[in-house]
């Protein structure tokens, strides 16, 4: 009886041992993952407004009709990145991940304060290269360090009714994703 108890334990945890590491080793095989099946509707280091939501029809999982979203695939192996993201009147919100959609950083414009999400996105070492300037304080110069040279910035601007959709795609399409000029 306590051998077959045995047996039984031993299975039980043998099978939880191979759930958990299918389940942690899923997004390091998977193909279709977000930065996938952006790139070929998406151009490096360019903000691209996407098509509304449809049921069934998302580009990527959980998107929310009720958002506009404009997406930036972004190689910083060029140099930093700088963003310009104007907020629209309801809510707007940036999000940055790595190549494997591990999210980094967010910020929506409530927390920016002012009209306009202005930021630089650099990795650790090119923000060690960056000059100190006594009359730039933190608050005028929001510096973002990405763990990763490629990534997604996923800007999402909200439309709480459908007639103010365009006003929020209006606000994404002047949003600017590109590398700093020296």
């Amino acid at each position: 009886m306590v051998r077959g108890l045995l047996w039984i334990l031993a299975a039980v945890l043998l099978g939880g041992i191979v759930h958990l590491s299918t389940v942690l080793a899923m997004p390091q095989a998977a193909k279709q993952d977000a930065y996938s099946r952006l790139a070929p509707l998406t151009p490096v280091n360019t903000m691209v407004p996407l098509a509304l939501t449809k049921a069934g029809a998302e580009i990527m999982p959980f998107m929310d009709p009720a958002f506009a979203t404009a997406v930036c695939r972004y190689d910083l192996s060029g140099g930093p990145l700088k963003l310009i993201a104007p907020v629209s009147q309801a809510y707007t919100s940036v999000t940055f991940y790595t190549r494997r959609s591990v999210a980094f950083y967010a910020i929506n414009d409530r927390a920016a304060g002012r009209r306009t999400i202005e930021l630089d996105l650099m990795t650790a070492a090119q923000h060690a290269q960056v000059p100190e300037d006594e009359e730039i304080t933190a608050a005028d110069r929001l510096i973002i360090e990405s763990p990763t040279t490629m990534g997604l910035i996923v800007l999402r601007a909200l439309a709480p009714e459908s007639g103010l959709v365009p006003m929020a795609r209006q606000a994404l399409a002047t949003a600017k994703c590109q590398i700093q000029s020296q």
